[in-house]
């Protein structure tokens, strides 16, 4: 049994909002409960799609796409039964920190869970072995947060199923965001889309920019995203039409030796964009020692060739700390 307790009734028809009550007593809170909402819009046979942001805490644009849904759809607007939790971590979503400040958990590195175990773990085990179970789809939205901003794309776990590498290849393509990151072996089994291959339930995830806020480019992009998903699935009737003219990019994670790393503590000087196509040797910036002004700066290149899919939003770099994540396409 999980110690989670859910507010509201999953199978009810309409439109209805509750919490997920997490119990934890600390300094803080020692004799209630940690909530994270839930919101169910549901009319009629058709599929269960859970629709997950907030599993980092400081990753807005998901959240936001979700939270326009909630506003705008109504009962007899969807096929089924739509699932929406914009604040997966709850506590990590009101410390706007990407980790629980309960446990310091990773809510993407933390499934299958454990029952007994602390904030983050309890939450995955929830949605591990009570939820998702009950789903036909699961969508799961991310973005850079405060660290790091990516090129919007869709992640879809393979080398599972030929059924589900299907229907994951098909739900990364019908969200129409150009690129899609491939998720093979360098995939992490804690994570969401892990969780769901483990349960045999159809998975994309989403990575939406990031850099802390809401960019009103990338939340408007994320609720189409979403719709053209939900459309695809059968659940919602209508959506926006795919963006013309764009191109389907595959890529994956080549080798992590090929992502630019920190050789030292200091002030990165980004000369690279996320969405970059970037050859072995080229600039990416420069590292610069402020706090040792006769020291000289370093120059910083790419190992390898490939897509940058993602740098640092951080401008003081600690050794070790990911600069840029480069991708090859997927072969």
């Amino acid at each position: 049994m999980s110690r989670l307790r859910l507010t509201l009734d999953l199978a009810a028809p309409g439109h209805h909002t509750g919490d997920l009550l997490l119990p934890w007593s600390d300094n803080a809170n020692p004799l209630g409960r940690y909530a994270v909402p839930v919101i169910t819009i549901a009319d009629g046979a058709g599929p269960t799609v859970l629709v997950l942001g907030g599993v980092h805490g400081d990753e807005y644009e998901g959240p936001a796409a979700i939270m326009r849904l909630a506003r705008d759809l109504r009962a007899e607007d969807v096929a089924g039964r739509l699932i929406l939790m914009p604040a997966a971590n709850g506590p990590a979503f009101g410390a706007s920190l990407r980790c629980s400040p309960l446990d310091g958990g990773n809510l993407n590195r933390a499934f299958p869970g454990d029952a007994d175990g602390t904030p983050t773990a309890m939450i995955a085990d929830w949605l591990q072995r009570h939820l998702i179970p009950q789903c036909d789809t699961v969508i799961d939205l991310h973005s850079g947060g405060k660290a790091s901003v990516f090129v919007p794309c869709s992640l879809p776990q393979t080398g599972i199923s030929p059924e589900l590498d299907e229907a994951n290849m098909a739900l990364a393509r019908a969200m129409g965001l150009g690129v899609i990151w491939r998720l093979g072996s360098y995939n992490d089994n804690r994570s969401v889309n892990a969780a769901c291959a483990r349960a045999g339930v159809a998975c994309v995830a989403a990575e939406l920019g990031g850099g802390g806020g809401v960019d009103p480019d990338h939340a408007d992009l994320a609720e189409d995203a979403l719709r053209r998903a939900l459309h695809h699935i059968g659940l919602l009737r209508a959506a926006p039409p795919l963006p013309e003219g764009a191109n389907e990019h595959i890529v994956e994670i080549a080798d992590p030796a090929d992502h630019l790393l920190a050789p030292a503590a200091g002030l990165f000087d980004r000369r690279c964009r996320a969405g970059d196509m970037v050859q072995a040797g080229d600039l990416a910036g420069w590292l610069h020692f402020p706090e040792e002004p006769g020291r000289a700066a370093l120059e910083l290149r790419f190992a390898q060739g490939g897509m940058v899919l993602a740098h640092t939003a951080r401008g003081r770099v600690s050794r070790a700390e990911m600069l840029a994540m480069v991708v090859r396409a997927a072969g």
